[in-house]
């Protein structure tokens, strides 16, 4: 019965964390693509040139 219910643990804790790198993936693609468009889509300050990239 304890190998049985072992088992039974190791697939569900692997199920679990197939499911959550899949959807650690899709955030970070997330985050790219937006990252992209905020890099693409920046404006411009008072000079006319284009600034920072970045925030901080």
């Amino acid at each position: 019965m304890l190998p049985l219910v072992l088992v039974l643990l190791l697939a569900v804790l692997l199920f679990g964390l197939g499911f959550a790198v899949k959807a650690l993936w899709w955030i970070a693609v997330i985050v790219l693509v937006l990252w992209l468009v905020g890099f693409v889509a920046r404006g411009t300050n008072a000079g006319g040139s284009r600034g920072r990239w970045y925030r901080w």
